[in-house]
């Protein structure tokens, strides 16, 4: 199942479990810990915890949810920041780690999680961005859940300055160009049709209107169509050599909608879809265009959607929980899920 990131209120999220970024002592905090504790209610998870009596750095535990949507809580102490050189990324990632592996063992099918230790414990957002995006992409290349990153706005999602001006560049260059070409393309359409209605014979409008449709050359047509999406799609997974399972995954997709997708040779698939198995299979943007048109669609450049995927693609950069964080951070709907 696919990695979501969402703005959203993590006490509100309705998934099996949410995760808190603790202090190792599991007493109420501020900021998420602090709302966590109201919404499930202080007495009841401040005594659940003291039963548990605390937690390392990097660890996780588990308690009841109570009155929160979720049924559980994992509980797990990021680390504070001290400048990256006491071991706080491998601990970040144990953090993310633990919980995954702790809700599995409890049979959860979705969780959501917060930008642990970004906010009082001073993790940088970017760096913690990447080390959250790249464990749970990691642990859901080998299992299924629905995870979540959810963020409150904008301002509390870190993606690289570096990466944001790139693609900004990118998209202001080939997203203007293509409105420009598309203004030309418009003005050269009307002269030319303002050129054929000075021309053309009130004669000649009034034969061709009439000619018959033959109806053997549309039946030639209509059985000479092209693959379907689905045909094509799952000739570029054997060809590739992959399995449905590493497709999908890597597609960010639920299992079901892949199924759905094997088992219906007429499926429909919304761009977004396509796009999101173009990025699985590694097609450049040739092959990109070219399994996107079994489904009625094209990449174009009065799209930021599409101008931001070809950067990716151009880039040589496949990864599609990356491709969602530059998504997200334009505001621009995400691959897969």
């Amino acid at each position: 199942m696919p990695l979501e990131i969402v703005r959203h209120d993590l006490t509100k999220m309705k998934v099996d479990v949410i995760v808190n970024a603790a202090n190792t002592e599991l007493k109420m905090g501020g900021g998420v810990c602090g709302a966590i504790f109201r919404a499930a209610g202080v007495d009841e998870l401040t005594q659940a915890c003291e039963e548990v009596g605390g937690c390392p750095v990097g660890q996780a535990v588990i308690t009841k949810g109570f009155h929160l949507p979720a049924k559980y809580i994992i509980h797990t102490p990021g680390p504070v920041w001290k400048g990256g050189s006491h071991q706080e990324s491998e601990l970040l990632k144990n953090s993310y780690a633990h919980s995954l592996e702790l809700a599995k063992t409890n049979q959860c099918e979705s969780i959501a999680f917060p930008l642990i230790s970004t906010g009082i414990y001073g993790y940088p957002k970017e760096e913690a961005l990447q080390i959250a995006v790249s464990t749970i992409s990691q642990f859901l290349l080998q299992h299924d859940m629905l995870v979540y990153l959810v963020v409150f706005d904008q301002t509390s999602f870190g993606l690289s300055q570096k990466l944001f001006s790139s693609i900004y560049e990118y998209i202001d260059e080939h997203y203007v160009e293509e409105v420009e070409l598309t203004f030309h393309r418009r003005q050269e359409r009307f002269i030319l049709e303002d050129l054929q209605e000075s021309v053309t014979k009130p004669e000649d409008f009034y034969e061709k209107k009439n000619e018959p449709i033959l109806e053997n050359s549309l039946a030639h047509l209509v059985d000479e169509l092209d693959e379907s999406f689905s045909e094509r799609l799952l000739r570029l997974i054997d060809e590739r050599g992959m399995t449905d399972v590493e497709t999908y995954r890597r597609a960010n997709m639920d299992r079901r909608l892949f199924s759905k997708i094997r088992n219906k040779v007429d499926y429909s698939p919304t761009k977004k879809t396509a796009l999101a198995f173009a990025i699985a299979l590694h097609l450049n943007v040739y092959e990109t265009n070219d399994l996107l048109s079994a489904a009625g669609y094209t990449l174009s450049r009065s799209s930021k959607l599409d101008v931001i995927i070809e950067f990716f693609i151009q880039q040589g950069n496949y990864n599609i929980h990356e491709i969602n964080e530059a998504l997200f951070a334009f505001e621009q709907p995400l691959l897969g899920a």
